[in-house]
């Protein structure tokens, strides 16, 4: 398996045309949601407040939700807040439909002028899958996002979600599903290659069973109850793996 995964690209061959149809006719039939509504940054009160800044794609811009406070930055900010017993400041930037090229080339440097952070939280790839990018390629931008967010921030804990786990959305048709499934296995594998050699990174590792009313009404893109969800697993997972700490014992 893993090294079909490597192969992914040559693997949608056979069924190229189909495969092309199904993506042509899920782009044209998936409403297209909304960004959520601005602001898109929050506070949450508590000691020694965390800055937390969200970059990426239509998660980190809300899509799925009516605003950010209920999509993926408000929820890991609450997440964080239970978890450490500090306060949080939480800002989001990113575009619905970026891959990670185009996270580097539009937002990247709008992200680092922020100056440093404590948390960053990166979520990318889903595009790169869908957009049948070559694992070579994300590779080398998720060194580039890794390294200039450093830079920016020399002590934050970087966290890295995983890729969406495409076999268990129900609206994707077959082969397209198992295809996209493929693919995006092979994107994070090599990606969750550069996080766990790069100092203070850590990546989700694969979710559990999306829960009921995980998806907004797209069935594609999280909804509040999904984002909750993703949030307190990772958030969960990174303290449990020691990138981030625990709340001090009372």
């Amino acid at each position: 398996m893993n090294a079909l995964r490597r192969l992914s690209r040559v693997a949608v061959i056979p069924t190229g045309a189909v495969v092309y149809l199904q993506g042509r006719r899920l782009r044209r039939d998936v409403p297209r949601l909304p960004d959520a509504a601005l602001p898109w940054h929050g506070e949450l009160p508590g000691p020694d407040p965390l800055r937390l800044l969200v970059l990426g794609d239509s998660t980190a811009a809300g899509v799925g939700a009516d605003t950010q406070d209920e999509a993926l930055p408000g929820q890991l900010g609450r997440e964080l807040s239970a978890l450490t017993g500090r306060g949080v400041s939480w800002r989001a930037i990113g575009e619905n439909g970026a891959d990670a090229r185009e996270l580097i080339e539009r937002y990247l440097d709008e992200a680092v002028a922020l100056g440093p952070q404590d948390v960053v939280f990166l979520s990318i790839g889903a595009n790169d899958a869908l957009g049948l990018r070559s694992r070579g390629a994300f590779v080398r931008d998720i060194r580039v996002l890794l390294s200039r967010l450093r830079e920016a921030s020399p002590h934050a804990a970087i966290l890295m979600s995983s890729l969406p786990a495409f076999f268990r959305f129900e609206l994707l048709p077959q082969p397209l599903k198992w295809h996209l499934y493929l693919h995006s296995r092979s994107l994070e594998d090599g990606a969750r290659a550069v996080v766990e050699a790069f100092p203070g990174a850590h990546m989700s590792p694969p979710p559990p069973p999306y829960t009921e009313g995980f998806f907004a009404s797209d069935l594609f893109h999280p909804g509040p109850i999904g984002y909750r969800d993703w949030a307190r697993f990772a958030v969960e997972d990174a303290v449990s793996s020691a990138a981030l700490p625990a709340a001090p014992q009372r």
